[in-house]
């Protein structure tokens, strides 16, 4: 089941890094009081009472001059029209009510999705409340006062966001079709090869990055077999600023990968693969999807008998920490191997739901532990009481120890690969839980 997205749209200067601050429970926005300089962490996974939501900092406004300001907002509030389920809509008490906010309220007003109207820095309630009451003037609901410096009304806010949250119901009620997210840069081919499976010209191509509009759901069908892929999208327009440019594309890459089972991260053959694309498949990554990564435009590239291997290593260096995940050399234009990327994603999913007895597991880890003792330190030496699988998708363990902390990520990297020597799990991550249980339990 796909987490709730939450978008914070606002001006320059309200507060809008410092409440993804706290509400992310550490310092990934960098915050200074000149307008425009958050720019590196976009997106973080939040849980409030039990419901966990992927909040989503769209940023990145350039204060030039008023009229840019508010074409940026508007920027700001269709990114987070498309891809949000919730919209929080932060102002500033001592700004007071601008023009461009009750502007950007009008979009959002129309798009018909919920908003929550938070009215920052109110540092004293008994004193600012007259003032909070102005933004009533916005017609988007009942403003909500907090300061997100001093922590001041945080809970009242989570609690109207969570409220707009689809209901569970709702969510289970989706069918059981595979969901595959497509994603990459700009312009290395994500919408042809989507085209090129479907038969059909149904996803915008063309020449510029970023003419894909939203992310868009395709049905596949294939051998019986139907298929939903998700279309990253690109950007509007072309952007005068790269780095909003890759906001923009990581923005929507989080929220298509939130909603897939597994996803396929495109890779320009003729570009190489680039940092850029570590980014995205660092967040396929985070969120335990199975993967495939996908080299496109392969007929572009002039080749002899080593080239595919001198591009796997350099994709394996790149994207050490994707060890697991599979390969594939494809051109979207010629059709070369295409068909194959089906069986991948058949196998993957089912890796990513394989479940595996706990009996079997526990012999695989006394095999594991005779064949490479565990660390000690101080004279006292872990010891691994225990294994089995709690859940799928990613395929998750519990691993019972005497003491988590001389369970060294080492240690379990080791155990890790003992268990797909066994069982491959290829395609798919695998997740430790590492618990402490006393010598008497």
């Amino acid at each position: 089941m796909s987490k709730p997205i939450v978008a914070i749209v606002g001006r320059p200067n309200v507060g809008k890094s410092t409440l993804f601050n706290v509400l992310a429970g550490q310092n990934i926005s960098i915050v200074k009081d000149i307008p425009g300089v958050t720019r590196d962490r976009i997106y973080a996974d939040v849980e409030w009472l039990n419901q966990s939501f992927t909040l989503i900092d769209t940023g990145g406004i350039e204060p030039d001059s008023k009229d840019v300001i508010l074409s940026q907002m508007r920027e700001q509030a269709q990114i987070a029209i498309d891809t949000a389920d919730v919209i929080v809509f932060i102002t500033d008490v001592k700004q007071g009510l601008v023009d461009a906010d009750a502007k950007v309220a009008d979009i959002l007003r129309r798009s018909k999705k919920p908003v929550v109207l938070v009215v920052n820095k109110v540092d004293s309630f008994a004193k600012m409340m007259p003032d909070v009451y102005e933004f009533y003037n916005l017609g988007i609901g009942d403003p909500i006062a907090i300061s997100a410096a001093s922590r001041l009304g945080i809970g009242e806010m989570l609690d109207e966001m969570v409220r707009h949250f689809p209901k569970q119901e709702e969510q289970e009620e989706e069918d059981d079709r595979p969901r595959i997210a497509i994603v990459g840069k700009p312009n290395v081919g994500k919408s042809s090869i989507i085209n090129k499976l479907t038969g059909e010209n149904r996803v915008i191509v063309s020449n510029i990055a970023g003419t894909t509009r939203d992310a868009i759901d395709t049905e596949v069908k294939w051998e019986g077999k139907e298929y939903i892929f998700i279309d990253t999208a690109g950007l509007r327009r072309k952007s005068k600023v790269k780095e909003e440019l890759e906001r923009y594309s990581i923005i929507r890459t989080v929220t298509a990968v939130e909603r897939a089972d597994m996803v396929l991260v495109v890779i320009d053959a003729a570009e190489g693969i680039t940092e850029q694309d570590a980014k995205i498949a660092g967040i396929a990554h985070d969120r335990g999807k199975g993967i495939l990564i996908v080299v496109n435009k392969w007929d572009a590239i002039e080749k002899n008998d080593k080239t595919i291997y001198q591009y796997t290593n350099k994709i394996r260096e790149t994207l050490s920490f994707l060890s697991y995940a599979e390969i594939i050399f494809v051109s979207a234009q010629t059709g070369q191997r295409l068909p194959k990327i089906f069986e991948m994603i058949d196998m993957i999913i089912q890796n990513q739901s394989m479940r595996i007895a706990t009996g079997v597991l526990n012999e695989i880890m006394a095999e594991a532990v005779a064949l490479q003792q565990p660390p000690s330190d101080k004279g006292k030496r872990l010891k691994l009481y225990y294994i089995t699988q709690v859940a799928v998708k990613p395929p998750t363990f519990v691993v019972f120890v005497n003491d988590k902390e001389l369970m060294h990520f080492s240690y379990t990297r080791y155990l890790e690969n003992k268990i797909r020597d066994t069982f491959g799990f290829r395609g798919t991550s695998l997740r430790f839980i590492i618990r402490e249980r006393k010598e008497k339990e």
